[in-house]
């Protein structure tokens, strides 16, 4: 179902010709030195829009530096004065924002915690009506696309109409490579529901170490991402914060000059032809697909008659480890990864279990 936000196209607010919106700065303002001097290696590049950087930042436990505060802003100031680049922060609080607004800082970003709570983000929407400023909102800590969306339409309906999301990964149980699971399915959801909002991503934030950056960085361009937020500092090796997934500016540039850039569509007629009978074989197999799973769930109708009439429960788990067992190995064969096999195999098996609940649940015919 498509969702009607009213905002502005991205190139209507920010000049970035045919290339991705480009975001890089340190993760956190530590001294004017260091924001000043990482500000001209970036704009050196030629290759960022927007200088970022944490003023306000706030941390799991109390203890841990928590941003240099305000002060910030001012050198931030002097960085887009010296540099001619944007500038970028996130606020949490109204009184944040008012701050922003006032140093003149160009765009603001609501961060994955504050994003999780409806209260914060009503705040900080409430102190932007009357305002004319871009605010990006980054997901969730959790995999919540509600609260993603909630977030945008809270920001949407205070009067903002420069809106933008930031995907930036999401908090897992399961340990893996990356620090915040991307998660790609929920941005393309996002992407899907509303699809005139731009979307940046945040390799920095979904990898948690810079060697996995150009890697989420081509596959997010590859998603017909719009941007990226990168963290970058003049020496990742003593930053104050995140030093692990921080890049120098010339890495950050090295990094742009690598990775390629695709279009959404093609002007050659011979490519939209041949892609438009292959999208035909794709619809042809897809309605199959649903017609096969359709009979599938006739016969599991059955079976949860069968159960019924013969006093059996419905879940016996070692049929169901026999069908994952079998199947996984089938898709491999077929070049299908397990993990997907396996969500295929829940999902259907999930269906069927729910239908013959309902058939165990009903009277049978002799009761009716």
């Amino acid at each position: 179902m498509k969702h009607s936000l009213d905002i502005l196209p991205l190139k209507s607010w920010i000049d970035t010709g045919d290339k991705p919106l480009i975001i890089a700065g340190p993760c956190s303002a530590e001294t004017e030195e260091q924001l000043v001097s990482t500000a001209h290696l970036l704009a050196n590049t030629g290759k960022v829009n927007v200088l970022r950087a944490g003023i306000w930042k706030p941390r799991t436990r109390p203890g841990e530096f928590e941003g240099i505060g305000s002060i910030g802003l001012e050198w931030l100031k002097r960085a887009k004065e010296e540099t001619g680049l944007l500038t970028a922060t996130e606020v949490a609080t109204a009184k944040h924002v008012e701050e922003a607004l006032a140093a003149g800082v160009d765009i603001l970003w609501i961060g994955a915690r504050s994003t999780a709570n409806p209260f914060t983000v009503q705040e900080i929407a409430d102190a932007l009506k009357g305002v004319d400023v871009p605010v990006l909102i980054k997901n969730p800590v959790n995999p919540d696309l509600s609260l993603w969306l909630g977030a945008l339409e809270r920001v949407n309906r205070a009067g903002i109409k420069k809106i933008g999301a930031i995907h930036r990964g999401f908090s897992s149980y399961e340990k893996t490579a990356f620090r915040n699971e991307p998660m790609w399915d929920l941005a393309i959801q996002l992407k899907t529901i509303a699809p005139d909002l731009p979307i940046i991503n945040d390799p920095s934030h979904i990898c948690g170490n810079r060697e996995l950056i150009p890697y989420i960085t081509q596959k997010a361009l590859d998603m017909d991402m719009q941007g990226l937020i990168i963290e970058s500092h003049i020496d990742p090796s003593v930053a104050w914060t995140d030093a692990k997934q921080q890049v120098t500016p010339a890495a950050l540039a090295d990094l742009l000059d690598h990775v390629a850039v695709r279009r959404a569509e093609s002007n050659n007629p011979a490519f939209e032809d041949k892609l438009a009978e292959l999208r035909q074989q794709i619809d042809k197999l897809d309605d199959q697909i649903i017609k096969q799973i359709g009979d599938r769930m006739k016969i599991a109708e059955k079976i949860g008659e069968f159960k019924r009439d013969n006093n059996v429960t419905i879940l016996q788990v070692n049929r169901w480890d026999e069908i994952v067992q079998k199947r996984v190995q089938l898709a491999k064969a077929l070049s299908i990864s397990e993990d997907f096999a396996v969500k295929y195999l829940e999902l259907l098996h999930n269906e069927s279990i729910r239908k013959q609940n309902e058939i165990m649940n009903a009277n049978s015919p002799a009761e009716a």
